[in-house]
């Protein structure tokens, strides 16, 4: 029998012991029977307080596991949250050096293109010039040359001549 029924069984007695004459509070039962009741209690207790220890002790020891696993994953969170803070940084560090480079890079292709730009049109400018230059001599030795041509066609004759130039 469970110890609790035996608790209750001796609850049972009590509550139906005959009262002492004049008094509400005292009672009479048979002495032997309750030291009987009793120890037969205090036999099946032990029994009762080891299984109730050996519960309390299985389920200390599942808290302690379940504390650990928590922890456990705490931790692993921790981790985890760190290594992708640290690898969103690193992301963002590298997208603001990636621009900054490309920006640079940009200003740098901009200057060498004004650079290339400028020497270009420098370099035209003095080929413009260095044509100019020979279309003006071009054209005065054709026009000394029409002219020659015209002065030749008038001394007729004197074409045996040597031509003043």
């Amino acid at each position: 029998m469970d110890p609790l029924d035996r608790i209750d069984e001796i609850i049972d007695l009590v509550q139906d012991a005959r009262s002492v004459p004049m008094s509400r509070t005292n009672f009479m039962f048979d002495r032997a029977e309750m030291i009987d009741r009793l120890e037969i209690l205090r036999s099946e207790l032990p029994e009762a307080l080891r299984r109730a220890a050996a519960v309390l002790d299985e389920r200390d020891r599942i808290v302690d596991a379940g504390r650990r696993e928590a922890d456990r994953i705490v931790s692993e969170g921790e981790t985890e949250h760190a290594r992708l803070v640290s690898v969103n940084e690193i992301t963002v560090s590298s997208e603001h050096e990636g621009a900054r480079i490309i920006a640079e890079a940009r200003t740098e292709a901009q200057r060498l293109r004004e650079e290339v730009d400028d020497y270009v049109d420098t370099a035209l400018a003095n080929f413009e010039q260095f044509l100019t230059r020979a279309l003006a001599s071009i054209e005065r030795g054709r026009d000394k040359m029409h002219a020659l041509r015209e002065i030749g066609n008038f001394q007729g004759e004197d074409a045996e001549r040597p031509l003043p130039f």
